[in-house]
């Protein structure tokens, strides 16, 4: 085994660290999850932290790591007997963003279940992270079905596996952590709110800092064993300061005071349910631990904020993490109860000592927000692709937006858009597995075995079962698909209010593909050329800001936007071939520039038709007097024609409205 890269000889992030040790000293917290940009030490520090943990007593042999103290009585190797406890050190362990679904939760023989009656289980990642640390990188990229199976595992503290009538139950404490990209996509909110805290990490841009991590990071991979000799004794200091704050840990005293700056920083904050009040009060009273203290204090109560609210208050993907550290400020000062945050703060801090100080100010506020202003010049004139250019508009509110689906049946990754064959949905009928059974049809399975039983000598009341007898279950549910925006910043679509519209249009879908786990990507046309703004990819809110500070101006190159995309698609299918498409064109449907125009985007459009790609065409035409270009670029590319008011969900529902009213 490698020698692990030490704790601390990490180079800044201090709240990263800070928010690590919290979890150490009270894993009640709920885990962290780490963001930022790829470089940024998240998981090195993620596994030096194992290292720090004090050593767990368990159950000699008991391959679910009961606590001798106390032992399961529900546990799959007891009955244990009391005392029987050998220590070990804390484990890590690391979830495969592609792991299947028996090797997170553990496999069951059923052959041997129903031919022998035997519980023949065979522990799984849950069982192994029990009382310890469990790790999954890129966690925004987990499947969905295996997001589901943590979310019961961290609800009820325990994994249940169950196959056609026969269960297995363990414990399955862990302490959640997990890292990542926010440029590849964001988490679901379920998940999300289920860690405790959340750190957002960048590199340093102070030369003398970046210096020394790469000084450190050198000489560590040089050699190992003597880099982390030479951090040993603070490495063994920081570990005794965790035990000490453990153990100091049920003295510390939350006031009444603290108690309302808590409550009250949620409720100015408007976060939703309580958990975050539990977890800001559980992080500030590790902190006073961690600081030596039997007190909380006000400092205390804003970091804890600071870290545990920014995940908390993002209402879509498109909101900036961070907090508005002035509008804390004066929240903790109106509800400070007396003789509480009023006081010096502690010189040491909450995270004094160890070299692991708290964090000074917030965590990345997602830049500085600012959005370029409208332009006030007048309309665009259709001129070259310089002519009459204008400054990026502000999208119109998003709202919801009907369901657009890829007709037929795929076998894509699992999502929320369109059907497809799938291990997880409702079963839609059997047939012999290939490879291991995961889902036995039960029915198909009795019915295969049935007409055999006399030529097998049965002759009590067990089935007598052979191999090929199993019939695996086929399901139906959802998959994910790749939807790739096609929008036109001509001229044409120049007009102020119109452009807002249409923004707020792609907006909403992209939330709604957000919401639907898709990969959403971004070509735009005007002038005379068109580009892939955006490739494809899981981060709708990278889309969102591509979209938002699109100028518009120029002639339109309709061909020239369709052969781009479908060059996007091209490749895009060589990399995930059973990803299936949705091309979404949003355009007034107008071709001009270059010779014959509009039969090359004719001709363009059928690409798509003869592929039988999946195609929505928003139709962004306005005015009185209404061409019906876009409907007409609709049916050469074999979709559908929508305007920008039948795309909301809403619209049917609202016009039935209008009807009743007017009736009464």
């Amino acid at each position: 085994m490698s020698t692990p890269y030490p704790f601390t000889a990490l180079v800044g992030q201090d709240s990263l660290r800070l928010a690590l040790l919290i979890n150490a000293v009270s894993p009640a917290v709920g885990g962290v999850l780490v963001r930022g940009e790829k470089g940024t030490a998240k998981s090195t520090a993620v596994r030096a932290l194992s290292a720090l943990l004090p050593q767990v007593p368990v159950v000699a042999g008991c391959r679910f790591s009961c606590d001798p103290a106390k032992p399961d009585p529900a546990c799959p190797d007891g009955p244990h007997e009391p005392g029987n406890g050998v220590e070990r050190p804390a484990r890590m362990v690391e979830l495969p963003v592609g792991a299947s679904e028996d090797r997170l939760v553990g496999a069951l023989d059923i052959e041997r279940a129903l031919a022998e009656g035997v519980k023949s289980f065979e522990p799984g990642l849950l069982a192994d992270a029990h009382r310890g640390i469990l790790y999954v990188d890129e966690v925004n990229l987990l499947h969905d079905h295996l997001v589901d199976l943590l979310l019961d595992a961290a609800a009820m503290g325990a994994s249940y596996v169950e196959r056609e009538g026969v269960s297995v139950r363990h414990a399955s404490k862990f302490l959640l952590v997990g890292t990542m990209n926010p440029e590849e996509g964001e988490l679901r909110p379920q998940l999300l709110d289920r860690f405790g805290l959340t750190v957002e990490v960048a590199a340093s841009r102070e030369p003398d800092q970046r210096v020394e991590v790469v000084r450190r990071r050198l000489a560590y991979d040089d050699d190992p064993a003597s880099f982390a000799a030479r951090w040993a004794d603070e490495e063994v200091s920081v570990r005794q300061r965790i035990v000490g704050a453990r153990e100091l840990l049920p003295s510390v005293r939350l006031g009444d005071g603290a108690l309302r700056q808590i409550a009250a920083t949620c409720a100015a904050f408007e976060v939703d349910g309580m958990r975050a009040d539990i977890v800001m009060a559980r992080t500030a009273t590790a902190l006073a631990a961690w600081a030596g203290r039997t007190e909380v204090l006000a400092e205390d109560v804003r970091q804890a904020a600071l870290l545990a609210l920014p995940h908390r208050r993002r209402r879509n993907p498109f909101d900036a993490p961070g907090l508005d550290e002035d509008k804390l400020d004066e929240t903790l000062e109106e509800f400070s109860g007396e003789g509480e945050g009023d006081e010096d703060p502690d010189p040491d801090g909450p995270g004094g000592g160890g070299g692991q100080p708290p964090s000074e100010g917030s965590q990345d506020d997602g830049g500085s927000g600012a959005q370029p202003e409208a332009g006030e010049g007048g309309e665009p004139q259709a001129g070259g692709a310089g002519a009459g250019e204008q400054s990026a508009v502000r999208a119109a509110e998003p709202f919801r937006t009907k369901v657009l689906s890829v007709p037929g049946l795929g076998d894509g990754a699992a999502g929320r858009r369109s059907r497809a064959r799938t291990e997880h949905g409702r079963t839609t009928g059997a047939r012999r597995p290939r490879g291991t059974l995961t889902k036995l049809h039960l029915a198909a399975t009795v019915q295969a075995a049935a007409p055999h039983q006399r030529a097998r000598g049965r002759s009590g009341p067990g089935l007598v079962l052979r191999r090929d007898d199993l019939r695996q279950a086929t399901r139906e549910g959802r998959e994910g698909n790749l939807v790739l925006f096609v929008v036109d910043a001509s001229g044409s679509m120049a007009a102020r209010q119109r452009m807002s519209a249409v923004k707020g249009a792609v907006l909403s879908l992209l939330l709604d593909a957000y919401q639907r786990r898709d990969k959403v990507g971004l070509v735009t046309f005007r002038g005379s050329a068109a580009d892939v703004a955006l490739p494809p990819t899981s981060s709708v809110d990278a889309a969102a800001a591509r979209l938002e500070t699109l100028p518009t101006g120029g002639r339109t190159p309709l061909a020239t936007g369709l052969l781009k995309a479908h060059e996007v698609l091209r490749v895009e299918r060589l990399r995930d071939p059973a990803r299936r498409a949705l091309v979404v064109v949003v355009t007034d449907g107008r071709a001009t520039g270059g010779p014959e125009p509009v039969a090359l985007a004719s001709r363009a459009a059928r690409l798509f038709a003869a592929e039988g790609v999946a195609s929505v065409v928003v139709d962004c035409e306005a005015g009185p007097v209404r061409l019906g270009l876009a409907g007409q670029l609709a049916g050469e590319l074999g979709g559908t024609a929508v305007t920008l008011d039948e795309l909301r969900a809403d619209s049917i529902a609202g016009l039935v409205k209008d009807v009743q009213r007017r009736a009464a």
